[in-house]
């Protein structure tokens, strides 16, 4: 089906980082880092009780990056425990003062396979969960499992567990195109380079398949439609807000000075878990202050073991990548780094 590009603001329309109530229509924020901002954010809007949470997680946030990796997961959890209390606040969202995660270890060697957490139906997490259109109903994963489903940290996991399939699958130009002959519209994305291929299409979720309008790019496209009437936008608008809280499920970013996309695989590949990087986040970074504040020995161990890398990669990188998603979902505005700071 041939089709034409939807252009907003004079750009095309395309994903957004925010999964609850992106502002498409608004510039990126061009920001070192986000914590300024979303404290004046919350300062117009009169957020005070969100506020409070939100310099709580900032000072969490400072104070972890002076730890060694045993002791830093226990304030960075906090930090997260906080900006997310900031969020559901907001928002409205009510939360009882549960954590809403817990977990247990295996007995036996030190591994992630050992290390299990579970998503509660109550609390903090729960909360955020709801938010974000997913359950929490005493779901319980390995640590492994949850880290394999962070697609900041793949790389190191493939390094680390080479024999596990790779599941992100990075993707380029990413936008949302109407029919030249109707009002539908749909999303569509492109594999370049090594991933542009019929084995990559063969990966695709159910919900997306090969998109043949264009015969000189190797395109894919998400299923599902909406109706895009340009001379009614705002409606146009509030039904793609609903189409691309759909599709996000299936799309993840990484934080950087660069706009980075991963589209998640899907097939029968064991240890895949549907759920947004938030929450897999969080309740990771909870189990590893767990591990810090009762048996830091433990902790000790597994930063010895083959592992030791792809957990350190984690504690260092999940922090920022967090609150670059907390601030998306507080704002609705998506974040860049400047470019006079990336080449610092």
């Amino acid at each position: 089906m041939a089709f034409n590009d939807i252009s907003l603001n004079g750009k095309p329309l395309t994903i957004h980082r925010a999964i609850t109530q992106p502002l498409f229509k608004e510039k990126t924020v061009l920001v070192t880092d986000t914590w300024e901002y979303v404290d004046l954010w919350l300062k117009r809007a009169r957020k005070n009780n969100a506020r409070f949470f939100w310099e709580q997680a900032q000072s969490f946030y400072e104070a972890t990056q002076g730890l060694d990796a045993t002791a830093a997961p226990l304030t960075a959890y906090y930090c997260f425990l906080n900006a997310t209390k900031a969020l559901l606040i907001a928002k409205g969202v009510q939360a009882s003062d549960a954590h809403g995660v817990t977990g247990h270890t295996v007995a036996g060697p030190s591994s992630l396979s050992n290390e299990k957490v579970k998503f509660k139906p109550g609390g903090v997490l729960a909360a955020l969960c709801t938010h974000l259109g997913e359950t929490s109903n005493d779901d319980v994963y390995t640590l492994r499992d949850v880290l394999y489903n962070l697609p900041y940290i793949h790389r190191a996991f493939d390094i680390t567990f080479s024999a596990s399939a790779e599941i992100f699958m990075p993707i380029s130009s990413p936008q949302i195109v109407r029919s030249t002959s109707n009002h539908q519209a749909w999303f569509i994305g492109e594999f370049r380079e090594k991933y542009a291929n019929q084995h990559s299409i063969n990966k695709l979720p159910a919900d997306f398949e090969q998109e043949h309008g264009d015969p000189e790019r190797f395109l894919f496209r998400f299923r599902p439609r909406f109706n895009w009437r340009p001379n009614d936008r705002s409606r146009s608008l509030e039904r793609y807000r609903n189409y691309h809280r759909r599709l996000r499920k299936h799309l993840y970013y990484i934080y950087g000075p660069q706009r980075l996309w991963y589209l998640k695989r899907g097939g029968n590949v064991g240890g895949l878990i549907q759920r947004a990087s938030l929450t897999l986040t969080f309740a990771a970074m909870h189990k590893l202050s767990e591990l810090s504040r009762y048996t830091p020995d433990k902790l000790a161990r597994h930063l010895d073991c083959q592992h030791n890398w792809l957990l350190s990669e984690f504690i260092q990188t999940a922090p920022s990548q967090f609150i670059d998603e907390i601030s998306s979902e507080l704002t609705g505005r998506e974040f860049m780094i400047p470019g006079r700071a990336s080449r610092k």
